[in-house]
């Protein structure tokens, strides 16, 4: 009886512990997050198919075939199966991969473009740029640059551009749409619409370090009316980013909101390939590994295999031993 009341509580707490859980990607205020919702109900349809079938099919079977008084001494003949059934269970996986790979294979296609129903609209445009441990928005259109928030209108496409200062981290923003990375020298692209204003909460969802899992940011959604008073007053009142300050705003820090009435794609675009690089491996002390930098100027030169490294020494070591003299004068 205790085992049973231990179960059972185990089985409560565990039912009743998903009951406080947000889940922001089911209640999707965009239209990319509601066709990426749509998507995972599909796939979560089929799974559950899935499931049924098998431990229905289980609990058949366990009941249908299991022993008997009456079957104790039953030996079943020797078959050499069924054609149509390894037809059926070779068919059904076969039909089931094809009903998810071709809404996935279009929805991912369509998630690279405008959203249907946007097309119209002329969207805006802002750069993101991720950095340790912070994230900048860069508004080339209005002259603007926020540190770790970001003001969006409602109802309206914004086309990210998505590129990093330092390591390749990745940009999320559940409530609006699914995530994409950021990589040094290189730019991808990502729209995003919010339904109506609101309050949405993104971060960094790439594996870096203890760092970078503070990376979070807020994006706020607002009427246009609201939108273009904000841009108005920052481009009024919001203080000037220079090169310098730039620079120390890249080091590995946590910071809190910053504005700027201007750009830091006035002196460098982090996309462009021959961008400057701003990585501080000597500052990353946070992670109990402070970096390391490599003393050839081509990498690929170096040595990273060490035990290759020992075991190339040891060899030619045994081998000077072995021919002693024969290398005494070389």
């Amino acid at each position: 009886m205790k085992y049973k009341i231990g179960i059972l509580a185990l089985l409560t707490t565990f039912l009743l512990s998903g009951c406080e859980t947000n889940m922001v990607v089911f209640e999707p205020q965009g239209p990319v997050a509601r066709s990426i919702m749509e998507l995972i109900n599909w796939s979560l349809i089929w799974m559950l198919i899935v499931v049924v079938v098998v431990f229905g099919l289980f609990a058949y079977i366990v009941w249908k075939y299991r022993e008997k008084p009456e079957n104790m001494d039953y030996e079943p003949p020797e078959e050499h199966g069924s054609t149509l059934l390894e037809v059926i269970w070779t068919g059904i996986p076969i039909l089931i991969v094809i009903a998810l790979t071709i809404p996935t294979v279009t929805t991912l296609y369509e998630l690279e473009e405008v959203p249907k129903g946007y097309e119209d609209k002329e969207p805006i445009t802002i750069h993101v740029t991720s950095a340790d441990w912070k994230w900048i928005f860069s508004y080339p259109e209005y002259g603007i640059e926020t540190v770790n928030y970001m003001n969006i209108p409602e109802d309206t496409p914004v086309n990210f551009k998505l590129t990093s200062a330092s390591t390749m981290q990745s940009m999320w923003i559940p409530a609006l749409g699914g995530q994409k990375y950021t990589m040094g020298k290189m730019e991808t692209q990502m729209y995003l619409v919010a339904d109506h204003p609101g309050s949405y909460f993104g971060r960094n969802t790439n594996f870096n370090g203890r760092g970078y899992a503070d990376m979070e940011f807020e994006v706020l959604a607002q009427t246009h009316e609201d939108f273009n008073e904000w841009v108005k007053e920052v481009q009024e009142t919001a203080p000037k980013l220079t090169e310098e300050e730039y620079e120390e705003l890249l080091k590995p820090t946590h910071l809190g909101r910053l504005t700027f009435s201007n750009t830091h794609l006035e002196w460098v675009n982090h996309a462009e390939m021959d961008s400057k690089t701003y990585t501080n491996p000597e500052l990353y002390r946070y992670h109990g590994y402070q970096g390391k930098t490599f003393e050839e100027e081509d990498n690929y030169k170096n040595d990273h295999n060490e035990d290759d490294k020992d075991k190339k020494d040891k060899e030619d070591k045994e081998q000077v031993e072995g021919h002693g003299g024969d290398h005494s004068g070389h």
